[in-house]
């Protein structure tokens, strides 16, 4: 496996498009669409809140019992949320827009938005830029680079990624892109993710991957405890590569896993590190578990508190937040026995042994927490099972990008 330039045009057959339709912003695209040559099998993982957007709704209907998907498309500024059955009608009129474009059934026209919550979608400016989005439709690198920028909100960044495997004698790419920075916690966040490959697959399987995938990647992120009303994972799979369909577990469906993986990773990565006014990507590794549920628990705790961010944004070796995070997670252990590290580009350094401070340098500490990137690493030496959680610092900055949000 071998990460490659672009995202989602990286596969073949897939084409991407930006366009500026004033929906909120200005001076600024803010919608994006992709599409197929040929129909899709798709995939899709959803928020857990209660409250869905209209767009969740709609795709949760496509996905769940539709065969085929062709298009995506996506608008920022407004996330059509808590906006009734008027807002779940524009997913309808949005998707017969592209329908009429691109001459494909509307049933194959996944929709998303994402934005101010509760208010109601400019649905001319939608139409007006699905017709603006067709034309330039194009399989380019740079054609996806610009999609991934349409969808951005607080995103400081663009994030996509992409990836080639052999399966099966051929070549079978992976790309994907994302946004999220703020409403981000585990169990999916304000995020959307769009995953698009050229590998010949069944419906079922390419579920079964998703599903599972985002266990151990999405649903580890963490940037400020909160569950969006949008959250959003579409994967969607054209058959190109050539590869044997790929129809049960095996070695190729393994393959698949480890692309999608890569993928999904680097995506919720850089999701955590561009946090609305963070400095720093934090992650959280749980090592020497009993259980990887017990792993889950410990770290995810510690990622979502807002005292040890706090701590990382001052670059303070402050563990007893972080062991404390772990007391009341609900997981037990035994915190005269943990041992933890704190880890950058700056170095690694031992901070607590069994439970009790190894008497570390203050100053080498501050260095090793001065880095875009630190992890801290707590070993609860119980058994064998870890996990990865990713979060970000918490700082002056966030509190001021919320405060002025609507306005």
């Amino acid at each position: 496996m071998k990460e490659i330039e672009g995202g989602v045009t990286a596969a073949k057959g897939f084409q991407a498009a930006a366009a500026a339709a004033g929906i909120k912003y200005q001076g600024r695209t803010d919608m994006a669409m992709i599409y197929s040559q040929t129909p899709c099998v798709a995939a899709g993982t959803f928020t857990t809140n209660v409250v869905k957007a209209a767009p969740v709704k709609w795709d949760q209907e496509i996905v769940y019992h539709h065969p085929h998907a062709q298009a995506v498309v996506c608008n920022s500024g407004i996330a059509n949320a808590c906006t009734g059955e008027k807002g779940y009608g524009y997913c309808k009129e949005t998707a017969q827009a592209v329908s009429q474009a691109l001459g494909i059934s509307e049933d194959s026209v996944l929709v998303a938005s994402t934005g101010v919550i509760g208010m109601q979608i400019p649905i001319d400016r939608i139409t007006a830029g699905v017709k603006a989005l067709v034309p330039g439709l194009d399989g380019s690198i740079a054609a996806g680079t610009e999609a991934a920028k349409a969808i951005m909100t607080t995103d400081t960044v663009k994030k996509e990624v992409a990836v080639q495997v052999q399966i099966g004698g051929q070549t079978v790419t992976v790309g994907g892109m994302c946004k999220g920075s703020g409403m981000i916690h585990p169990n999916m966040c304000t995020m959307l993710s769009f995953i698009t490959t050229d590998a010949c697959i069944s419906k079922e399987m390419l579920q079964k991957a998703l599903s599972e995938d985002i266990k151990d990647t999405y649903n580890m992120v963490s940037v400020d405890g909160d569950t969006s009303t949008n959250d959003t994972v579409l994967l969607l799979a054209n058959g190109q590569a050539g590869n044997p369909k790929i129809t049960e577990e095996g070695e190729d469906f393994k393959a698949f896993c480890q692309a999608l993986n890569y993928v999904n990773t680097t995506l919720a990565k850089k999701i955590a590190g561009d946090g609305e006014g963070a400095t720093a990507l934090f992650e959280v590794k749980i090592i020497g578990a009993e259980s990887k549920q017990q792993a889950v628990t410990l770290a995810k705790s510690v990622i979502t508190s807002s005292l040890t961010k706090a701590a990382i944004y001052g670059h303070d070796a402050n563990w007893g937040r972080i062991l404390c995070a772990m007391g009341y997670s609900g997981a037990q252990f035994d915190p005269e026995k943990v041992d933890l590290y704190f880890e950058s580009s700056a170095g690694k350094l031992k901070i607590i042994e069994n439970g009790v401070s190894t008497g570390y340098n203050e100053e080498e500490a501050t260095k090793i927490l001065s880095q875009s990137e630190v992890t801290a690493i707590a070993d609860v030496k119980m058994g064998c099972a870890s996990a990865t959680a990713w979060g970000c610092d918490l700082t002056h900055e966030y509190v001021n990008i919320n405060a002025d949000y609507r306005s």
